[in-house]
Order: structure tokens, then C-alpha cells, then sequence
């Protein structure tokens, strides 16, 4: 046991099964099953999760009906075809002491996704539409109601025949069980609607079912969403009436925030940076005061010290951190043994994660692109031969790039022109409520020095050092510069005016006036985060951005955050914005799709961010050099650190 965590390490027992220390993985949908049934790559996924530590994962949501079909890759536990692939994943995890729990779920109104391209009919208390997915529901009979009670009961069987420890019923974040619960969702006139005891008595009957199906000897518990963070959602002071009704039918409650029925609730479900750390912490502990089952949480606890505190005040008894290891499968194991600076914290970013689920493709990680990819990666195969490789660039692509090959053996020699690594993330923690990104940095660099590679700071890579150096390979991994206004052929910009960079305004390079138009072609973070940067200086900024939404091309929770904290800022928004010219004062824009033109006058300052080029100048040096050359990330074509991280593991794994 780890003497500076003592709490996180301490076994735990509910209903008779010993988790060997107080860390579970919540339910979180994957994007891997394929025809409803638990696979290869799904089990290989949750294998390196219990081989890093992890002392209890609840596997992703199985559904308890054939209505339950909210998107085309979930489990479906309503046939004995679930079995086999649950037996592989028990097979692949018990090795490691990890106990696994399988979660039962119908979504009612919240269907996000059609099966074949047609709306699907979805079913629930009664017919009031939700507003994310502007989902018009059917309300439920009697008959259906007692067949899904059934189904949960059945879909529990299936999961304990599967070899798991135990199942939770999913109650939280808006779904079936607690629209009935909620008053305002549930209009029913019969016994499941009206007072609390017949809005709680499906949730209480589904419950008892389950526990008649199962048996004595398996673990039964409810997720259940504490404050959903909707007006017309579940209160807090609802949730933990229901909670303590409940208790004595389940052997624990896990406790969350947030709603998949709206916008704003929506963004719990996987809190962005911008989400204070452990916040569902203080509705645990009321939980904890009122219960004597066991009781769970999560909610952005992304480091073990957090865990810890909650569960040295007594707020919880085991914590959920499920992004944590998506980030770093180790982090039990290396908090365990002591090496807090080892690990690799997650920084909620939410790009990879659950950014790929609402994609359609298996969830990963930026900075840690193996998870999901554990049959290709999962191993690092050492180097049959040591090779010298020398690494142009320092931010994420060369230091993951760094990372892989020196983990491999090869000698390594990194090389960043200026005086810290880290590249473009240096610039994205500046940023308001981003500072957490910078982690990027801190954890690559950390793989770096633990890999044993040479870094050289304010080394410029350039021909004559490589003939120098007379490497093996070359990996150049140089990033990109700004798309600037005047390249961009924008006009009017040489004429005197006030045009800025978007990198030159977050660094705080340029005097930027009171009135400002921010020019998103990215349509990314970078124009929220001037906007809400510069508005909160003080300035009244409009960001015009060339698409639909201002942060189309980033993960909605993240997106639908920031767009709430302009709106709070009195930011103006101006979609489908293509930017055309400056004359003085006056900024001029032409709507995308009318081609009619959009006129700010009055414009202090003009910020753009349109894009960035590659810098390709060591690429064209050594066009004609005779060694092994491979270009990465940004310096390939301009993208994200998604792809640069990802790239600097596939070219190394392989050298």
C-alpha cells in the first residue's frame, strides 16, 4: 500500500467482493463492440486497464431492450450473443485481481442515433421531447413498461453467465429510469406517474426484478446523476429523496452530474477543463450521510491526490476515474508504487475520447494514442537494431516521436529551436480556463526524460547539423507558422491597418483596441478562447467564424461549454463569416452561403486566425540527403495534436 495515498489503496468490499483498492473505470460507451457483443479489441481495451491497477471497471452500457438502440454500436444484452465476448473480457481482466461490472441501460427519449439512416421511434413515460436531439417521444404502455423491467432482469442474467461480478443500473444522466423519476418529464396518470412513490416505482421495480433474476451473491447498484444541470432536469434534493428511498434494494450508489437531454447538462456527462476538479464530490457526501450502501463517484478526478482527499473526508468509497486511465492504463500502478511524476494526467480535452465516440470511432487519447489501439501498440517491440535518430521539433509529434524511439532502445537526439519544448500547446494554456493543456507538455517531456533522450533546446536542425550528426533518420516533426491576413490575400491589410495574428494576441505581443473582430476560419478553440480572452480585458469582441458554429470542428461539451461563457460575456457571434477586407475602420465579410456582404465599422482591432502553414523548410534541404526521412505532424500538413502525437508513435514504433 502506498503510504502517501493510504485511503486509495485500502481493499473494499460490497456485498462479498473485494476490490482490491478504491479506483474503478466508470461505464463509458467505447465505440468497439461490433454487432452488440463484446470483442477482441474491447477486451484488449480493458485488459491494460487491469494489468495498470484499476480495482473495479464497469464496463460500457448493454441494452435491456430492442428499443434500447440509442446508438449502432453498443452491447446488446438481449440475446445469450453477448456471453461469449463478456467471458473474454472477464478472461483477459481477472489475471490482474480487477473485478468487472456491466451496466444495464435504456435510454427512452435520449436516442442520439439512427440504425440505418431513419429516425427510430423512441419510447418514454410520456411524450415530452428532449432538446438536445429534439427527440419527439411515445409514451409507454403498461405492457411495454413491465417488458423492459423484464429485460433488465434478463440482460443481468446474461451479464452474470458472462462472468462478471455485478451490474448497474443506469439511472443517471437523463435516461429511462430517470425521466420517470422527474415530474416534469413524467406526465403519467397511472401508477408510474403522479406522486414520488409512483414516479420511483419503476426504477424500485426494475431494482427487485434484477435482484430476483441474479441471485443473492451478485453486486447491484444504480448510477444516478445527482444535480443534472437542467432547468426542467433532476434537482439534487430530488435525486437524493429517490437515493435514500432506495437504499437497502442496492448494494451501492454512483453518483455523477449532468443530463444528455440538454446542452448544458450535456457537458457533464464528460466535463471539459474548464470544470472544477471533483466537483460531484459534496453531493457523495450527502449521499454518503443518508445511505448505508456503498457509495461512488467521479466527476473530472483526473489525479490520485484528488482521489485520496475525497475519500480521506469520507464523501465516497471508491472513484471513479475513468478518463484518468484512458490517459494513463499505469496510474494505479505507478500512484501505487510512489511515481506521481510518472504519471500521465488527463486533461480533459475531450478530442480523442469521447470526441471519437460521437464520431463513430473507438475512443483514444491524444497523448496516450495507444489506448484503443492495444492490439497494434499495446507492446512496444524493442529495436532490433539500435539505430541513431536525430528529431527535428519539440513540440507533441517529436517529443512522442522522442518518447517511442528511445523506450525502443535507439539513441535519440531531440532538437526545438526555442528554448522549451512544447510547440503549439505552449500557446493553446495561455489561454482562459486552458491552462490545463499545458499538461501536454509536462507529461510528454517527462516520457522524454525517462526514455533517456538527449534534448537540445535553441537548436535549429539544418542541413549541415544532420551531416553533422549522420543519424540513421531523420524525423522532422517543425510544426507550422501562421496563415497570415496579407498571404491569405485578404484586402486592404498593407494599407496601415490594425490586423493581428491570433498567436501575437495571445501572447500579449500587440496592443489590441477596445472594439475587435476576431476572423475564425479555424473555427476551433482558438477563436473561443480570444473571444472569451479579449472580452474578459474588457473589450467588445464579435467573432465571425467561417462555419455554421462558432468551435465546430471541436468536441461539442467542450464547444457548447466556451459558447455559454461568451454568451455570459455579451461576445456577438457571427456564423458563415468569410472574411474579405479592411479598409480603416471598417472590417468587411461575405456571408458563405448568400454571398452577401457583412459590414463591422467601428473595428479598433482586426484578429485573425486563418489557418497555419507547415514549416517545411529541413524537408526541402534534404530532399536529395541518402538517409531515412519521415515528416510528422504539423510540418506534414497542418492538423491538431491528435494527429501529431499519433503520428510520432506510428514512425517510431517501427524504426
Amino acid at each position: 500500500m502506498s503510504t502517501a495515498l493510504p485511503h486509495l489503496f485500502e481493499p473494499f468490499e460490497i456485498r462479498g467482493c473485494r476490490i482490491k483498492n478504491r479506483i474503478f473505470s466508470t461505464g463509458h460507451d467505447t465505440t468497439m463492440p461490433t454487432d452488440g457483443t463484446p470483442n477482441k479489441r474491447l477486451a484488449a481495451y480493458h485488459e491494460a486497464r487491469a494489468a495498470g491497477g484499476a480495482g473495479l471497471i464497469i464496463m460500457q452500457v448493454a441494452g435491456v431492450h430492442e428499443t434500447a438502440r440509442y446508438t449502432s454500436h453498443l452491447i446488446m444484452a438481449t440475446t445469450d450473443d453477448c456471453i461469449p465476448g463478456y467471458r473474454d473480457v472477464v478472461a483477459a481482466c481477472k489475471p490482474y485481481g480487477t473485478r468487472l461490472f456491466g451496466q444495464l441501460f435504456h435510454p427512452g427519449r435520449e436516442i442520439m442515433e439512427s440504425q440505418d439512416g431513419t429516425a427510430p421511434v423512441a419510447f418514454a413515460p410520456s411524450a415530452v421531447p428532449n432538446e438536445r436531439f429534439h427527440v419527439m417521444p411515445k409514451p409507454m404502455s403498461k405492457r411495454m413498461i413491465h417488458e423492459i423491467i423484464d429485460g433488465y432482469a434478463a440482460a443481468a442474467l446474461r451479464l452474470k453467465k458472462g462472468g462478471l461480478d455485478g451490474v448497474e443500473i443506469v439511472a443517471s444522466h437523463g435516461y429511462l429510469p430517470a425521466q420517470f423519476l422527474n415530474e416534469r418529464v413524467n406526465r403519467r396518470e397511472d401508477e408510474y406517474g403522479g406522486s414520488f412513490e409512483n414516479r420511483l416505482r419503476f426504477l424500485r421495480e426494475v431494482c427487485q426484478a434484477v435482484r430476483d433474476r441474479v441471485g443473492d451473491e451478485m453486486v447491484v447498484g444504480i448510477r444516478i446523476t445527482g444535480d443534472e444541470k437542467d432547468p426542467e432536469g433532476l434537482q439534487e434534493s430530488e435525486s437524493l429523496a429517490a437515493i435514500a428511498a432506495l437504499d437497502g434494494a442496492v448494494d451501492f450508489f454512483n453518483v455523477i452530474a449532468g443530463t444528455s437531454a440538454s446542452f448544458g447538462g450535456a457537458v457533464h456527462i464528460a466535463p471539459p477543463m474548464a470544470i472544477a476538479n471533483g466537483y460531484v464530490a459534496p453531493f457523495a457526501a450527502a449521499v454518503k450521510q443518508k445511505v448505508k450502501a456503498a457509495v461512488l463517484v467521479a466527476g473530472r478526478i483526473n489525479q490520485p491526490q484528488d482521489a485520496e482527499k475525497i475519500l480521506a473526508s469520507g464523501a465516497a468509497d471508491l472513484i471513479g476515474m475513468t478518463r484518468a486511465m484512458i490517459c494513463d492504463p499505469d496510474m494505479p500502478r505507478k500512484a501505487e508504487a510512489g511515481r506521481l511524476d510518472d504519471i500521465r494526467a488527463c486533461i480533459a480535452c475531450n478530442q480523442a475520447c469521447i470526441g471519437h465516440f460521437h464520431l463513430g470511432y473507438p475512443i483514444s487519447c491524444i497523448q496516450h494514442p495507444e489506448t484503443g489501439r492495444e492490439l497494434t501498440y499495446g507492446a512496444l517491440k524493442p529495436a532490433a537494431r539500435k539505430k541513431k535518430i536525430l528529431i527535428a521539433g519539440g513540440g507533441p509529434a517529436g517529443m512522442k516521436a522522442a518518447a517511442i524511439a528511445g523506450a525502443r532502445g535507439h539513441e535519440v537526439i531531440l532538437c526545438e529551436a526555442s528554448e522549451r519544448l512544447g510547440g503549439q500547446a505552449l500557446i493553446a494554456q495561455l489561454l482562459p480556463s486552458r491552462a490545463e493543456f499545458g499538461g501536454i507538455v509536462t507529461n510528454l517531456a517527462r516520457e522524454v526524460e525517462r526514455a533517456g533522450v538527449t534534448v537540445r533546446t535553441r537548436t535549429t536542425v539544418t542541413r549541415a547539423l544532420v551531416e553533422q550528426e549522420k543519424p540513421d533518420a531523420v524525423i522532422i516533426a517543425t510544426g507550422a507558422r501562421p496563415r497570415l491576413a496579407a498571404e491569405a490575400g485578404i484586402e486592404g491589410v498593407e494599407e496601415g491597418s490594425h490586423v493581428v495574428s491570433a498567436w501575437a494576441a495571445i501572447r500579449d505581443e500587440a496592443n489590441i483596441g477596445r472594439s475587435v473582430v476576431i476572423a475564425d476560419w479555424r473555427c476551433d478553440w482558438i477563436g473561443l478562447g480570444l473571444a472569451e480572452k479579449l472580452a474578459r480585458n474588457g473589450c467588445h469582441v464579435r467573432l465571425c467564424v467561417d462555419g455554421y458554429m462558432a468551435g465546430q470542428r471541436i468536441h461539442q461539451y467542450v464547444r457548447d461549454h466556451w459558447v455559454g461563457e461568451l454568451h455570459k460575456l455579451n461576445v456577438e457571434v457571427v456564423p458563415y463569416a468569410r472574411l474579405y477586407g479592411i479598409d480603416g475602420e471598417t472590417v468587411y465579410f461575405q456571408h458563405a452561403t448568400s454571398g452577401e456582404p457583412i459590414i463591422f465599422e467601428g473595428v479598433d482591432t482586426l484578429v485573425t486566425s486563418l489557418g497555419h502553414h507547415r514549416v517545411a523548410g529541413l524537408e526541402e534541404e534534404l530532399a536529395d540527403w541518402q538517409g531515412e526521412v519521415h515528416v510528422i505532424g504539423d510540418s506534414l500538413t497542418p492538423r491538431t495534436a491528435e494527429e501529431a502525437v499519433l503520428e510520432g508513435l506510428k514512425v517510431t514504433a517501427e524504426i
